[in-house]
């Protein structure tokens, strides 16, 4: 435990002791003046905050404070009630600073609570309460700024999570303040209370036990009771203001005097108006002019130096910071910061601007956050962020998809059209641009808003741009998702699956497998359009089979099989049956004989009319099952599956490849072709 933790220990159990045990009456004098040096310390810390979280620990200090001084109030009370002394500091404040009249001590101390109670106490809880309702109802504005922010590319995701991170604390900040400022108002009426217990049970106790007579009794007890009420609202009253400016407190760049002296003295012509006026009521009142004239002389210097002060020229500002910034491009460093790629990148034109600005209505941003959404919930992967902007070189109505800086994708869309697709029988009556639909391939055709009705009547499938280019991007990211997982993406998922699965990590990560192992026996599935979101199931399969081999094809392999229910229902969808195209034992044996064995890895060696005739048997049978508007589905053995798959990919890349292994018992398999080779 370091010192300031015990420190802090040690001054609550002593708050604690002093509602108990009698303190002796120079510890309470020297305890009086510590909190009248806290409150005071706690006050010029609120005055030099920036914006209220950088005093975030003010609730609770507030608490611990207003603990203390109840804590002194009880003690000085037993003192006063028990001995009739409680100190120097309370017997000062009772001669000294009322000047020894009870009753100017009275009416100080009443205007003290007064001021306390209901000028500052309540302006502050209602400011807290005012605040904390309105913060709580900005929350999902500001997030969905911050996402936003973070889809446009402005900010990163170290910077988007602490800003998060800002609003939940700021929430949770001001509903502290909210009944934090409920404190200071107690303390005031228990002080109010406390002053008229002492003063009443003071006189009783004098004239009883002590044989006094009544007028010193009530001199005595009156003179030490508005002592200890002053000495203990005196530093209410500071932690009372330091509350109302913590709360009233806006965010900006610099502290309370700062911001006094710049905002107050903005327009110096201001002076001279109040200059003016203090002087005529020197002249028109019997208010002295020995006080009028210097103080109104004052204000007018005042405000010709300000106002005589250089400003600075807009147009020098403008010119210096083109200066920086050309001396910035020729530093090193604004070299090396142009090497760094994105990993995704939208582009667009002028044109289709409306699509990305909310203010018209656009709502690109929210569809790129839904979309990233979907993707981790579909393939157990976060996609990086999506930096949005326009590019004047690309033509006004067309936009480009980059995945670190290679263009994957580009379209064309009319923002006043919708795009209409062909239910298979082309209607003359519907009228439109001829095109291609973007994400699949389909003749689509951009239709005006007056042609949209009769399209859908027709049959047509209509869609806004929006729908458009988002079903684009997302398919794109979909086809390309193993690409965006690199060693840090991995590291992240890792990390994630360490707060549940410790034991599991450690068994497989770093040892036997390496983070690059893991990433690439990863980015393998997802190449496959394999889910990766079931973590701990591949992560049990590389503990088991990771200290047999370090071969990521072959942990691929082992992945799938023990995947096989998810491949399965991702394949069967609604259907009761899979329909799929076999491979012979023949073409089987042929690709098993063509594998090569190296120490670098296995790779597939065939004859190059071998695998011609191959791919041309393949391609006839994949056509069959697109005239039968069937999904097409390749099965073989698991000795030969990733073999089948490295042949067929550069021509069918979205052709799926299982093996016997990677299907459910339960389902039914239906061979609808098989591929064979003379």
């Amino acid at each position: 435990m370091r010192a300031r933790d015990l420190v802090v220990i040690i001054s609550v159990i002593m708050i604690i002791a002093m509602l108990i045990i009698p303190m002796p009456t120079w510890l309470l004098s020297f305890l009086l003046l510590i909190n009248i040096s806290l409150a005071l310390m706690v006050l010029l810390t609120a005055m030099n905050i920036k914006e209220p979280l950088e005093f975030s620990i003010f609730p609770t200090l507030l608490l611990l404070l207003t603990l203390f001084r109840l804590g002194l109030n009880v003690s000085t009370t037993r003192a006063i009630l028990t001995h009739g002394d409680a100190g120097g500091v309370v017997e000062t404040f009772g001669t000294f600073v009322v000047g020894g009249n009870i009753l100017v001590g009275l009416v100080v101390f009443l205007i003290l609570v007064i001021i306390q109670f209901i000028v500052i106490t309540k302006g502050s809880e209602r400011v807290s309460e005012v605040a904390a309702r309105f913060t709580l109802d900005a929350m999902p504005g500001k997030q969905m700024a911050i996402d936003a922010d973070l889809n446009a590319g402005m900010i990163s995701e170290t910077e988007a999570r602490n800003r998060r991170e800002k609003v939940g604390n700021e929430s949770d900040f001001y509903g502290s303040m909210d009944g934090a400022s409920k404190f200071v108002k107690g303390d005031a009426i228990a002080g109010i209370i406390i002053v008229i217990i002492n003063l009443i049970f003071g006189i009783v106790i004098g004239m009883l036990q002590l044989d006094m007579e009544f007028a010193d009794a009530a001199n005595h007890f009156s003179m030490l009771t508005v002592g200890d009420g002053i000495v203990s609202q005196v530093p209410a009253l500071l932690i009372s203001t330091a509350t109302g400016i913590v709360v009233t407190r806006a965010t900006t760049n610099g502290n309370l005097g700062t911001d006094i002296t710049t905002q107050l003295f903005r327009f110096p012509t201001m002076l001279y108006v109040t200059a003016g006026t203090i002087f005529f009521l020197g002249l028109a009142t019997p208010i002295a002019d020995f006080f009028t004239i210097p103080l109104a002389a004052l204000i007018g210097i005042g405000a010709y130096v300000m106002s005589k002060a250089p400003k600075p020229d807009q147009k020098e500002i403008a010119e210096a910071e083109e200066e920086i910034e050309a001396e910035e491009m020729k530093s090193p460093e604004s070299v090396v910061n142009l090497l760094s790629v994105d990993p995704i990148e939208f582009e667009f034109g002028y044109g289709l601007i409306p699509l990305a600005d909310a203010n018209q209505g656009g709502d690109l941003l929210d569809r790129v956050v839904m979309i990233r959404r979907q993707l981790a919930i579909e393939m157990g992967i976060v996609i990086p962020v999506v930096r949005i902007r326009d590019n004047i070189q690309l033509n006004p109505n067309e936009y480009s998809l980059k995945i670190k800086g290679n263009e994957m994708a580009r379209g064309e869309l009319l923002l006043n059209h919708y795009l209409a697709m062909s239910p298979g029988i082309d209607d003359d009556s519907i009228e439109g641009i001829d095109t291609i639909e973007p994400s699949f391939g389909l003749p689509a055709k951009w239709i005006s808003e007056e042609m949209k009705e009769q399209a859908e009547i027709m049959g047509y499938t209509v869609v806004d741009p929006p729908s458009v280019v988002s079903t684009h991007l997302t398919e794109v990211l979909r086809a390309n998702v193993h690409e965006l997982l690199g060693r840090e993406e991995t590291k992240q998922l890792i990390d994630h699956l360490k707060e549940t699965s410790p034991i599991l990590v450690e068994e497989v990560t770093p040892n036997p497998l390496s983070i690059g192992d893991v990433q690439k026996v990863l980015a393998k599935l997802l190449k496959e359009k394999v889910s990766i979101r079931n973590l701990p199931v591949i992560f049990e399969t590389l503990a088991d089979y990771g200290k047999m081999s370090s071969d990521t094809d072959l942990l691929t392999e082992y992945v799938r099989q023990n995947l096989a229910r998810q491949i399965t229902n991702s394949l069967l969808g609604n259907e009761e049956r899979l329909q799929v195209i076999t491979l012979s034992g023949k073409v089987e044996k042929i690709i098993a004989d063509g594998v090569q064995q190296t120490e670098h890895g296995n790779y597939l060696s065939l004859d190059p009319a071998v695998s011609q005739s191959i791919l041309e048997n393949i391609a006839a049978k994949l056509e069959e099952m697109s005239l039968m508007e069937q999904q097409s589905i390749l099965l073989c053995s698991p000795a030969v599956r990733m073999y089948v798959r490295q042949l067929i990919e550069r021509y069918f890349p979205n052709v799926p490849v299982v093996s016997y292994n990677e299907l459910e018992a339960s389902v039914e398999v239906q061979s609808v072709g098989v591929v064979n080779v003379e």
